[in-house]
């Protein structure tokens, strides 16, 4: 008979042996490049196209951010890993998380856990996680530890906003949802959307137009300012300057404040 303790010493040793799944089952394959090491345990030729298109992501976003002029970032030992499961079963069951998840990142880590699920992986879930470590890691925001997980410690928007930046499908429908905010007046001032850290924080209509304005302002910013002028500014924010302070900082006698960037925002999506 087992006794109540030592079942419980078990459930918790089974749960965390099942966190950390993903790590371990199987017999992993692995395919090297330049800054990502893909694991794989079905077929080599989605991890070859997956190590592709993953170094074409990691050039196109790094660009974008001011970073690709950094030698061996991401290179030799401290390259990312990427997971590849056969299916989303074995997926779902390593990983224990909610049937309508198709992969996830482990920021810490530099790590993104998936399978092989063909266009959905590569147009969004690998652009878009790959763009949360690079700005992470690049950029230098960490997260914390609360009491909901890692938690972000800078606006949701600014995160998000270059993750969906990388996704080139979002860039034409965002715009075209801030035009339609903008010309209505239902936009989110942008001195509201500062304060916004987490999605769970929103209620569905409200989390459209968080997303919709991130990328927009992401886009707004890199576009016309340049991705080393932005990189600079999420700096600033991270090195505890406030918004008003990084943007005269980052950028003199073009925005002064949250209020001179909301006008040219609004005036650039055509309000």
């Amino acid at each position: 008979m087992v006794t109540l303790p030592l079942r419980i010493g078990l459930t918790v040793a089974l749960a965390i042996l099942l966190s950390c799944a993903y790590a371990y089952a199987g017999d992993w394959k692995e395919l090297k490049s330049d800054h990502f090491i893909i694991y794989y345990l079905g077929d080599e030729s989605f991890a070859s196209e997956t190590s592709r298109k993953a170094e074409s992501y990691y050039d196109r976003i790094a660009s974008d951010l001011g970073y690709s002029r950094y030698d061996k970032f991401w290179q030799w030992d401290d390259r990312a890993k990427i997971y590849l499961y056969r299916n989303h079963e074995d997926f779902l069951r390593a990983t224990n998380k909610p049937s309508w998840v198709h992969g996830t990142a482990v920021y810490e880590k530099k790590e993104i856990i998936s399978y092989e699920w063909g266009s959905g992986f590569f147009d969004t879930l690998l652009p878009h996680e790959m763009a949360h470590l690079i700005f992470r890691d690049f950029v230098g925001f960490p997260l914390i530890k609360g009491r909901a997980g890692w938690e972000r410690t800078i606006p949701l928007w600014m995160d998000e906003g270059v993750a969906q930046w990388a996704e080139a499908g979002k860039r034409a429908r965002a715009a075209e949802i801030v035009g339609a905010l903008i010309k209505s007046k239902k936009y989110i001032p942008l001195d509201q959307l500062m304060t916004i850290y987490n999605d769970t924080a929103v209620d569905a209509e409200m989390s459209l137009k968080v997303y919709a304005e991130a990328v927009s302002l992401v886009g707004y910013l890199i576009k016309e300012y340049g991705a080393d002028r932005f990189a600079l500014f999420c700096k600033q924010l991270r090195d505890g300057k406030s918004v008003d302070e990084g943007l005269s900082f980052v950028y003199t006698g073009s925005i002064q404040n949250i209020k001179e960037l909301e006008s040219k925002w609004i005036k650039y999506y055509g309000g």
